[in-house]
């Protein structure tokens, strides 16, 4: 297989909250000539999931590329973000990882909040307000909650840095990863030592935050089918290796439509924005992502749908329903204790009227940030990438394009994490910018949909709905 490709053969690696995705692709031309995936289990009282069970999954994705795998001469691994990984003195898991998407640690988010001098200080310093998902959170609710595991806790690392780790023997990071924790400060660039100082860390807890463009260090692992010192790169969190994966410049927005809903753009401007809707996150070359996430979408949605009895394109026009499908609690707004509200059900609404209302209300909280993220370089009218599970849906799409107001390209390319993840290694590898490696790929091309009128009746009855319904959906 090496005989025909154009160029070395890198791997990306998406280890996310389902499964882990592997890619063997030709750095040259972005040629996809192997793929793998090996599926993840999420249980716990939250969303907890052991670590070394990726470590597992990552082998049998890699044994499913067959023998390209083994001729990769770089690789990179993305992984889900805001993931805590407690290792022990051996290096070894001290209990599961706490997952992204667990909110348990609402009231530890909103006593650092005040700790560290309310919103505005937070986002002035460290880039962002730390919700509920960040890791210092999760953090500081072991310490509170299971202060056994906290003090036999040698070593702290994100998803990602624990493959990267086991891979190299390296404890490293990397700044948009690092964006996610809530003690790298976007301000400095480094760890900020009064959060640490806060929370009972010490900086030789935490992986080194390489440089955008630099080694973590060569694969020294026999249990994997990798070549034995073969480049790692660095890696990242998944939302900025999608970015890297799109070879986004500033001004171009993206809507990933997933087991969480995120919107995004990157910007040379660092983001501070002390509502929390936010977050100011780093990107993996050297500028910025402000990002907001929601909890609820796609599986959100299809939930609505099997309680409807009804497949997830079967939605119908018309009716006045809204329906916010907060089933997970919600991160934007920031309503962890929340549950689903439906409102303005009438003896004439559908089921298809009510799967729709659905939709529109997944879509709505992203759009609803999307000027927030935004940064200066983005025209108003600019079209809307839109990746991610969901973009492959008429439905998801249709929604966006009525909600927005605006033309939506939706990318061919699929697995833009483990692409971006690819570009990072392919860029590592032959010395270029990973971003301008996915543009020359041409990772971003796609379908084009023009712009249709905005449906503004139904967003005000959204909008409506949210502030009048605050009471009713706990925050």
């Amino acid at each position: 297989m090496g005989a025909q490709a154009a160029g070395p053969l890198v791997v990306g690696v998406d280890s996310s909250t389902q499964s882990t995705k592997t890619l063997v692709v030709d750095a040259e031309t972005g040629e996809v000539l192997a793929r793998g995936q090996a599926p993840h289990t999420v249980g716990g009282p939250g969303k907890e999931s052991d670590p070394r069970q990726w470590w597992q999954a990552l082998g049998e994705a890699l044994a499913r590329c067959g023998p390209a795998a083994r001729q990769a001469s770089a690789v990179s691994v993305a992984g889900q973000q805001h993931g805590l990984v407690t290792l022990d003195a051996t290096g070894e898991p001290v209990r599961p990882a706490l997952l992204w998407n667990d909110v348990r640690p609402a009231r530890e988010s909103a006593r650092l909040i005040a700790e560290g001098g309310g919103p505005q200080a937070w986002a002035e310093r460290i880039g962002s307000v730390p919700g509920p998902s960040f890791t210092v959170a999760k953090w500081a609710w072991l310490r509170a909650h299971e202060p056994e595991a906290a003090a036999a806790t040698a070593a702290v690392r994100l998803p990602h840095d624990y493959l990267v780790q086991r891979l190299t023997g390296q404890a490293v990071t990397d700044r948009g990863d690092a964006s996610g924790t809530g003690w790298w400060a976007a301000s400095t660039g480094a760890y900020d030592p009064e959060t640490l100082e806060r929370v009972g860390l010490t900086p030789a807890m935490l992986p080194r935050v390489a440089l955008p463009g630099e080694a973590a260090g060569s694969v020294h692992t026999d249990e994997l089918p990798l070549p034995h010192g073969a480049l790692v790169a660095a890696g990242t969190g998944d939302n900025m290796a999608a970015a890297l994966g799109l070879g986004l410049r500033p001004g171009q927005p993206v809507l990933s439509l997933g087991t969480s809903g995120t919107v995004y753009a990157v910007t040379t401007r660092r983001p501070a924005d002390p509502t929390g809707t936010v977050a100011g996150f780093a990107d993996a070359r050297g500028d910025w992502l402000p990002l907001a996430c929601t909890l609820n979408c796609t599986l959100a949605v299809d939930r609505v749908a099997a309680l409807l009895g009804r497949d997830r394109e079967a939605v119908e026009p018309g009716g006045g329903a809204v329906l916010l499908p907060f089933l997970d609690g919600e991160r934007t707004p920031n309503l962890p204790h929340a549950s689903g509200l439906l409102h303005g059900l009438r003896h004439d609404t559908t089921p298809g009227q009510l799967l729709q209302a659905a939709y529109d209300g997944a879509v709505f909280t992203l759009l609803r940030a999307l000027d927030h993220v935004s940064g200066p370089e983005t025209a108003p009218g600019a079209p809307l990438l839109l990746i991610g599970g969901g973009a492959r849906g008429a439905a998801w799409r249709e929604t966006v394009r009525r909600l927005s107001g605006r033309p939506v390209v939706v990318p061919e390319a699929g697995e833009l994490v483990a692409l971006g993840a690819a570009a990072q290694a392919a860029g590592l590898l032959l010395g270029e910018d990973p971003a301008a490696v996915a543009r020359r790929w041409g990772t971003a091309r796609g379908a084009e949909y023009p712009a249709r009128e905005r449906d503004d009746a139904a967003w005000a009855r959204l909008s409506a709905t949210l502030t009048d319904g605050a009471a009713l959906l706990g925050g």
